[in-house]
C-alpha cells in the first residue's frame, strides 16, 4: 500500500472553503455566528500547528519525563473543561473528587493498555502514549462531564425522595445509589452507541488516519477494537470512581443531606 499523500499548502488552503461556505450560510440567514465560526477556525489552525512542533520534538526526543509532561497537561485542561461544562458552581469537595476519579480512571486504563495490551517499546514510547492518551483523556472527560451534570440535577430535583430514603434508615449511599446509577448510564451511553455503530455507520477517525498512512486496514482495524474497548474502560471507570465518591459532597458528617 502506498503512503500518505503530503499536503502543501496550498490544498491546506483550498480546504477552508468549507468554512467559507459555513460563514456564508450563517450570514444568509442572519444567524449571527460569524465571527464565533472564523475565530474557531483560526484558534484550531493555530494550536494544531503549535501542537503538531511540540509533539514533533517530543518524538525526536523521546523521554519519560516528555511524555509524562504531556499527560499531565492533557489531565489538566480535560479537568478545566469539565468544570466548564458543568452548568451549575460545584463545591471544593467535588471539584476535587471529579479530578481525582478523571486522572485515576483515565491514567490506569492508559497505563494498562500501553503497556499490557500493545506492550511498546521503550515503554514511555511518545508515539503511543500521547495520541492514545488524547482519545482516553477526551472520551472520559466528556463522560464524567455528563455524569457529573447527572447527578448533581439529580440531588436537586429528586431531595424529597432522597430525604424520605434518610427518613426510612437508608445510609446516605444508599439514599443516592438510584441517582448514581442514573448518571453512570448516562454518561457510557455515547460510548456503547459510537461503538454500535462503528465500521457499519461510520469508520472512526484512528482507524481511517492508519488507513490514509499506508497501514493495512486488518491492522487498523485491530487497533481500532483494541482502543474503542480501552476508551470503555477509562470511561466506565473515571464515571463509577465519580459515582461512588460523589454522593458525599452532599452529606454532612450526621448523614444529612446539605443545600450548596
Amino acid at each position: 500500500m502506498s503512503g500518505i499523500i503530503d499536503l502543501g499548502i496550498w490544498q491546506m488552503l483550498s480546504a477552508y472553503i468549507f468554512v467559507l461556505i459555513v460563514v456564508w450560510i450563517v450570514w444568509s440567514r442572519h444567524i449571527g455566528r460569524e465571527k464565533e465560526i472564523l475565530i474557531s477556525a483560526v484558534r484550531m489552525t493555530i494550536q494544531l500547528i503549535a501542537v503538531g512542533y511540540i509533539l514533533a520534538y517530543i518524538f525526536e526526543h523521546a523521554n519519560p519525563a516528555y511524555t509524562f509532561a504531556a499527560l499531565a497537561v492533557m489531565e489538566i485542561f480535560a479537568v478545566y473543561n469539565a468544570y466548564q461544562r458543568i452548568k451549575v458552581k460545584l463545591n471544593p469537595r467535588l471539584r476535587k473528587i471529579m479530578a481525582v476519579s478523571l486522572v485515576l480512571g483515565t491514567m490506569g486504563s492508559l497505563l494498562f493498555f500501553v503497556l499490557g495490551v500493545v506492550r511498546v517499546k521503550p515503554w514511555y514510547s511518545p508515539q503511543y502514549f500521547i495520541p492514545l492518551g488524547g482519545m482516553i483523556i477526551g472520551n472520559s472527560m466528556t463522560g464524567i462531564t455528563l455524569g457529573a451534570d447527572r447527578v448533581l440535577d439529580g440531588m436537586r430535583t429528586k431531595k424529597e425522595q432522597v430525604e424520605m430514603a434518610l427518613m426510612l434508615g437508608a445510609t446516605p449511599k444508599m439514599a443516592a445509589k438510584q441517582i448514581g446509577d442514573n448518571a453512570f448510564e448516562t454518561a457510557i451511553l455515547p460510548t456503547v452507541n459510537q461503538m454500535m455503530g462503528m465500521g457499519i455507520v461510520f469508520l472512526p477517525g484512528m482507524m481511517t488516519g492508519q488507513i490514509l498512512s499506508g497501514t493495512s486496514p486488518l491492522t487498523a482495524i485491530e487497533y481500532q477494537i483494541a482502543i474503542m474497548l480501552g476508551i470503555l474502560g477509562s470511561v466506565s471507570l473515571s464515571v463509577i470512581l465519580f459515582v461512588i465518591w460523589s454522593y458525599r459532597a452532599f452529606f454532612n458528617e450526621r448523614a444529612q443531606l446539605v443545600d450548596e
